[in-house]
C-alpha cells in the first residue's frame, strides 16, 4: 500500500516540484494550502488569493487532491502574537522559526495525520535530512542544503525527532535551478514564479504599519553616542577568558542619555532594531546613522555613525537554559565543557567560527570574530563540521 504524503502546498514552485517528486516516487499525494492571514489592512487578501489559485491549478495538473484548511485563528493565536509581544519588550523575533515549529511541523501535521492518515509531511524547504540507526533507535538528523544560497536550515532550527521522523524535504539535493527547470519540463506553469518575501504566509509589509495596529506611536529622543568613548568601548579582547569575564562579555552595554547628544526624535523605540539604518530618517551627517540599542522603557533609540561603530558589534553572546534546543539528544554539552561548531545568529549569514560554553544557567557562544548587530529575541543557530544543524537558542540580550 502506498505511503500517504500531505504536501503544504503554498503556490510556489519550490512545494509544487516536491509534490511532484514525490508523486513519481511512488508516494499517494495530497495538497493542502494552509490560510493563515487574510486581513485587508496589510493588502494580503489578494497575494493569499492568488497563491491559493496556483496551489490549486499545480495540484490539477499533478493530479493530486486539494483542499484549503483555514488557520487563521491558530496563527494569530501563535505567530501574530508572539510578533507584538517581542516588539513590545525591545527584541527581534523571528516569525519564520516559530511558523514551522509550531504551524507547519505541529499543527498542520497533527491535521495531515488526523483528517487525511499521512504517513508523512512534505514542504519545499532546501535541507537535507538524514536517518540513521543508533542502539537500535533511529536519530534524524538535519543537514545543510545542496544549494548554499536557499539552504534553509536555519528555519528549522526549533524541530524535534517527533516532528522531523514524519516530514519529508524533497529539494535537500537540488539547487533552486534545477527546481525551476523541473517545473518547466513537467509543464507546472509557476515555473518562474518569484519567490515570496517577507513574514511567513503574509508577505511584504511595512513593520511600522503593522505594530501601530495594536501599539500606539510615542514620540522618544534619538541619542548618538560617539565612537571613540573610551568609557563605553575601551574593550581589549585576548584569546583566553575566564568563565566570569565571557558572562560579562555576553552582556550588551547599558547606554544612558548623558552617554551621547539627541540627533532627532522617533515614534516609539519599538520599532526599531540593532544594526537598523532605514527608517531613522535623519540626515546630515558624515556617514550613516545606525542603531546599536533601544531602552523600550524609557522610548529612548541609541544610534552610532558609521557601520563600523563599536557598538554595532559584539564577540559573545547568552541564551538562557530554558531557551536551548537541541536537534538530538546525543549531543550533550556539560557544565564549563566547550564545543567547537559553527554559528550564525542570522538567515544566510555565513557560517561563523565560534565555541560553544556551557554554564549553570545556560550557554555562551564566542566567536572568533566580532559580530554585528546581535540583537535579543533572535535565533543563533550551531552546527558541527559536517554541515549538520544540531542545536539552537534565543539570544538573550
Amino acid at each position: 500500500m502506498k505511503k500517504v504524503v500531505v504536501v503544504a502546498l503554498s503556490g510556489g514552485v519550490d512545494s509544487s516540484v516536491s509534490a511532484l517528486i514525490l508523486k513519481k516516487s511512488g508516494y499517494n499525494v495530497i495538497g493542502l494550502f494552509m490560510n493563515n492571514w487574510d486581513d485587508k489592512n496589510y493588502n494580503c487578501s489578494l497575494r493569499l488569493t492568488s497563491d491559493s489559485i496556483d496551489a490549486m491549478v499545480v495540484a490539477n495538473k499533478l493530479n493530486i487532491p486539494f483542499q484549503i484548511i483555514e488557520m487563521k485563528k491558530e496563527y494569530n493565536k501563535y505567530i501574530i502574537n508572539y510578533m507584538f509581544n517581542e516588539y513590545k519588550i525591545g527584541n527581534t523575533p523571528n516569525p519564520d522559526i516559530l511558523c514551522n515549529k509550531i504551524i507547519k511541523f505541529n499543527l498542520f501535521l497533527k491535521i495531515a495525520i488526523r483528517n487525511f492518515n499521512a504517513d508523512f509531511i512534505a514542504t519545499g524547504h532546501y535541507v537535507k535530512k538524514v536517518t540513521i540507526t543508533k542502539k537500535k533507535k533511529k536519530i534524524h538528523k538535519i543537514f545543510i542544503g545542496k544549494d548554499l544560497n536557499k539552504d534553509q536550515s536555519y528555519f528549522l532550527c526549533q524541530l524535534n525527532q517527533t516532528q522531523l521522523q514524519k516530514s519529508l524535504f524533497p529539494l535537500g539535493m537540488l539547487t533552486k535551478k534545477k527546481v525551476r527547470k523541473i517545473a518547466e519540463q513537467n509543464g507546472l506553469y509557476n515555473a518562474y514564479k518569484k519567490d515570496s518575501q517577507g513574514l511567513c504566509f503574509v508577505g511584504k509589509i511595512t513593520l511600522s504599519k503593522f505594530l501601530h495596529t495594536r501599539i500606539n506611536p510615542k514620540k522618544g529622543k534619538i541619542i548618538n553616542i560617539k565612537s571613540n568613548s573610551k568609557i563605553l568601548y575601551d574593550k581589549k579582547y585576548k584569546n583566553h577568558y575566564s568563565k566570569e569575564e565571557l558572562i560579562l562579555l555576553s552582556k550588551k552595554i547599558k547606554y544612558k542619555e548623558s552617554d551621547g547628544k539627541i540627533i532627532g526624535y522617533h515614534q516609539g523605540a519599538y520599532l526599531f532594531t540593532i544594526g537598523q539604518r532605514k527608517g531613522i530618517s535623519i540626515g546630515g551627517f558624515k556617514n550613516p546613522i545606525f542603531v546599536i540599542d533601544t531602552d523600550i522603557k524609557k522610548n529612548i533609540v541609541y544610534t552610532g555613525m558609521g557601520k563600523n561603530h563599536p557598538g554595532l558589534y559584539r564577540k559573545c553572546l547568552f541564551i538562557k537554559e530554558k531557551n536551548i534546543h537541541w536537534i538530538h539528544k546525543n549531543i550533550l554539552l556539560t557544565e564549563e565543557k566547550k564545543m567547537n561548531v559553527l554559528s550564525r545568529i542570522r538567515y544566510r549569514q555565513p557560517l561563523q567560527k565560534s565555541f560553544l560554553y556551557k554554564i549553570k544557567t545556560g550557554i555562551l557562544i564566542i566567536f572568533e570574530n566580532m559580530q554585528y548587530a546581535i540583537s535579543g529575541g533572535q535565533f543563533a543557530v550551531w552546527y558541527n563540521f559536517h554541515n549538520e544543524l544540531i542545536g539552537s537558542g534565543i539570544i538573550s540580550e
